[in-house]
């Protein structure tokens, strides 16, 4: 079966040092790879010490990689829903600059970054697919924007078809607003049916999983702890947390004595934070790792002896629904939040989960939409939701 493996985590861990790693001993291991860059900041090619950009090149056997470029596939993929979204912004305001230089909705980026990722998965032959992504908050846009769009285009699209309909022949002359045209209401349909499809797929725990990259350093372990719980709350499968740059105990130096006893203390922290999923070491080298052989020393160090590396561990906390006497219950596994921290609401026929500066609307199951919440309870790190 195919694999999706996503990598995040704060800037300047090491996260496609480590993604890299993955691509590198799966390739080896006779899997055709790919890994693909969705940072803005591309450094695949640096790493590689190769040129690598908007098509798919060849690294090794086996192995290919690829800098997505959102703008060039939403040119060419959703040429006719853009053009229409343009003209409706310069019609708006034929004198300002900055609006005839409009190409992208805001998140839109990301969407088309994804959504290559699903035409890869889907249209390709590449049997394990290595995402590394951009440093925690802009993945944590990344990864909830599909969902995001889907639930207010699920929301609004209706209306917005009917609205076409009867605006449309009096637009230019009442509004001065160009609408979209049959092509491109057409593309916003196919966008529509592909963000459910993207969705699935991603969510789903025997294809995708999330892993987390850190370091052993106080605040990059509560980034980690942030992003883990934020991953669970959009229901991600967090299926492993890797260590980076961990020093050798063996240095005779007292600096770094000191800093061997600070990652002690550290590595404990992450060993109790993270207990419910794996974790792998990586030690700290005095060298840049630049090529595939410099890659390669991490397979050797960190990853020689873990066999089952890209298993699927579906088993892992997650989203559940399960039926009790009088109805159903949500549970939603929500590690390192306290309960003071989550507000839990229902609008409509959507539960609204909100943390910090995150929210998450779940549209109930059509089973549910009859029934009452009777309860939200928060415990074990489980966020428990009735309905009856």
């Amino acid at each position: 079966m195919k694999r999706i493996l996503i990598f995040t985590g704060k800037g300047g861990v090491g996260k496609t040092s480590v993604a890299a790693a993955h691509a590198v001993k799966s390739a080896k291991e006779g899997k055709k790879t790919i890994i693909v860059s969705t940072d803005m900041a591309h450094n695949l090619g640096d790493l590689f010490d190769m040129k690598i950009g908007r098509e798919e090149v060849k690294v090794a056997d086996n192995l290919y990689a690829l800098e997505i470029d959102p703008d060039y596939i939403c040119k060419s993929e959703f040429k006719h829903m853009m053009d229409a979204i343009s003209k409706m912004i310069s019609s708006l305001d034929k004198g300002d600059k900055e609006l005839d230089s409009f190409t992208m909705l805001p998140g839109m980026d990301e969407l088309f970054s994804l959504l290559k990722i699903q035409q890869l998965y889907v249209n390709s032959d590449y049997e394990r697919i290595v995402v590394d992504c951009a440093p925690t908050g802009e993945t944590l846009a990344l990864l909830k924007f599909p969902e995001l769009l889907c639930w207010y285009m699920d929301k609004f699209f209706p209306i917005g078809k009917i609205a076409m309909r009867i605006l449309s022949p009096f637009s230019k002359k009442l509004f001065q607003v160009q609408l979209p045209d049959g092509k491109a209401m057409s593309d916003i349909e196919k966008l529509y049916v592909k963000l459910i499809e993207l969705q699935e797929l991603l969510k789903n725990k025997e294809v995708s999983s999330v892993r987390l990259v850190t370091v052993p350093e106080k605040m990059v372990i509560e980034e980690t702890k942030r992003n883990y719980m934020y991953m669970n709350l959009y229901n991600y499968n967090v299926d492993g947390i890797f260590v980076n740059r961990i020093l050798p105990t063996q240095i005779d130096n007292p600096f770094f004595k000191e800093w061997i006893q600070i990652q002690k203390e550290y590595l404990e922290e992450i060993k109790t934070s993270f207990d419910r999923i794996p974790i792998y070491y990586i030690p700290w080298y005095d060298t840049d790792l630049l090529g595939i052989d410099s890659v390669n020393r991490i397979c050797e160090d960190a990853f020689k002896e873990s066999k089952d590396l890209f298993a699927i561990k579906a088993d892992l906390e997650g989203e559940t629904y399960e039926q009790t006497e009088k109805g159903y219950v949500l549970k939603l596994y929500l590690p390192h939040v306290e309960r003071n921290q989550i507000d839990v609401h229902l609008s409509g026929s959507d539960v609204i989960i909100k943390i910090g500066n995150y929210k998450r609307n779940i549209p109930m199951p059509n089973a549910l939409r009859t029934m009452n919440v009777t309860a939200a309870k928060f415990e074990d790190q489980t966020l428990n939701i009735t309905f009856e």
